[in-house]
């Protein structure tokens, strides 16, 4: 029996329900490039979450430590975006494509790698089945762009002329744990009372949380209202960097004064960051570049598109700092390689060398085997090295004046080690707690290289400082400090294998 008759309206609106259906309960499989990025790491489980299949581009697969509730939901391309052939792995039947790649400051010449990176990566989804890439940017609106927005605004060129729908969000400064903005506004606050500050402290900018930034990243698949248009995306509050640091400082009850002083040059600024923040130079010097230039969202109407409302600066800070106080960083630029020295993948530095090379080797009985695992696991950041920390202070001072990472990275977890990490200057090259190993390598300034092992056999406590010296500078480093060495090293066995 037929109660009513549909009226085209209500056929209309039933379509359109569908339709929302479809989009929302279709699985895809997803190309997401940038998938141990500070982003990617966090817009990972969400995508997994919503029931997608993710293929995780990355560079070095000794790099990539998804949690292991994802696996099974995800595959592994290894890649680099910069070797087409390296490309070909990548299947033709993909729905959705992310591109979180981002070079600044791993070379001088990052723009002329990240045009070619966009290229490559357009010329290959050319024969593959995706519908859309979404693409995340800074925000530009401004006439003289720094060289940093004016690289985000090429590749954004170069991906629109694919043969897919492109669909482009525009962020400024992002605020969560982790992020180099947020971590350099917490550095400047926490550790300076009074700071002299440059001029650029009064650029507006228009901050946003990272759960907004990766909710307007997922809510974006297959919306056909945001084919082909880029959009500014921001919180609701327009501050200046000033008032940034300040509503940081109420955040955290402390009293601080800022005096702004005209006469700071780009440089110098980039140095006063470099110095007092836990960033490297090259980054520093690429943010304070960025910083001259006002970042204000232009207007748009994607917060309705995608009912997403985002939040208040202060929401920003207590959410991060709440995820802080609980230690659930899920991701820290601190870990990216271009916190350091790297330049190429870490597992070609997993075999360490034994020939020309200088070796300080140490076993010692452990008294109780898992709490020796538990303090190797937390060894740096914060907990330091065990044994004279005045001494790796020093070097870390003496690092930072050389132009190197210094301690300031720490770590992003206080009890947990990945491949990849950053620990103080150190690079974790591998790391098995059941096995009992860590492995890590030196980016500190050197005339050479150098790795730090601890293993654990027959419970024993092997500890191995290996040193390849470059040339006459390497040999005289390492005898002129060979007996700093030998208190240190033998004074950190002691205290791990208590």
């Amino acid at each position: 029996m037929i109660l009513f008759a549909p009226t085209p309206d209500l056929i209309s609106l039933f379509k359109e329900l569908e339709e929302n259906e479809q989009i929302h309960t279709h699985l895809m499989k997803i190309l997401l490039t940038g998938a141990t990025g500070y982003i990617g790491k966090r817009l990972l489980p969400a995508l997994v979450a919503d029931g997608h299949e993710v293929l995780c581009c990355v560079r070095d697969k000794t790099r990539f430590n998804p949690p292991v509730a994802l696996h099974p939901s995800i595959t592994v391309l290894e890649l680099d975006l910069l070797d087409p052939e390296s490309l070909r792995i990548i299947p033709s039947d993909i729905d959705i494509a992310y591109y979180l790649v981002h070079s600044m400051s791993s070379s001088s010449d990052y723009m002329t790698l990240e045009r070619q990176s966009a290229q490559n990566i357009r010329e290959v989804l050319k024969r593959t089945k995706v519908k859309q890439v979404i693409y995340l940017s800074g925000i530009i609106n401004d006439e003289s762009l720094s060289e940093h927005l004016a690289s985000r605004k090429a590749v954004e060129d170069e991906l629109g002329k694919g043969t897919f729908h492109l669909t482009t969000f525009r962020a400024g400064i992002i605020i969560g744990s982790g992020s180099a903005s947020f971590e350099i506004i917490r550095d400047l606050v926490e550790k300076l009372p009074v700071m002299v500050a440059p001029k650029w402290l009064k650029t507006k900018c228009q901050p946003i949380s990272v759960s907004d930034v990766v909710n307007y990243l997922n809510k974006a698949i297959l919306n056909e209202k945001t084919y082909d248009h880029s959009f500014d995306i921001g919180g609701p509050d327009i501050l200046s960097y000033r008032e940034m640091l300040m509503g940081f400082a109420s955040n955290r009850r402390l009293k601080r004064l800022i005096i702004n002083v005209p006469i700071m040059t780009p440089r110098i600024s980039s140095y006063w960051l470099y110095f007092i923040t836990s960033t490297s130079y090259k980054l520093a010097s690429a943010l304070v570049d960025s910083m001259k230039v006002e970042v204000i969202c232009r207007k748009s109407n994607i917060n309705e598109i995608l009912d997403i409302e985002p939040l208040t600066y202060k929401e920003s800070l207590n959410r991060t700092m709440a995820a802080i106080d609980a230690n659930n960083i899920v991701s820290s630029w601190k870990d990216s390689l271009i916190s350091g020295r790297f330049e190429s993948n870490i597992s070609q530095f997993l075999n360490v060398p034994t020939y020309g090379c200088f070796i300080d080797h140490r076993e010692l009985q452990m008294k109780d085997e898992k709490a020796t695992v538990s303090r190797i696991w937390t060894i740096g950041g914060e907990n330091g090295w065990y044994f004279a920390n005045s001494l790796w202070r020093i070097r870390g001072f003496i690092d930072k004046l050389m132009g190197g990472v210094g301690l300031r990275r720490g770590r992003t977890s206080p009890n947990k080690i990945n491949s990849g990490d950053s620990i103080d200057f150190w690079r974790v090259l591998y790391a098995d707690k059941k096995e009992g190993r860590l492995l890590l390598f030196a980016e500190m300034k050197l005339p050479g290289e150098a790795w730090l092992e601890f293993k654990i056999e027959n419970s024993v406590l092997k500890q191995t400082a290996t040193f390849r010296p470059r040339g006459l500078s390497g040999r005289l480093y390492w005898y002129l400090l060979l007996p700093v060495h030998n208190i240190i090293f033998q004074g950190m066995i002691n205290r791990i294998a208590l």
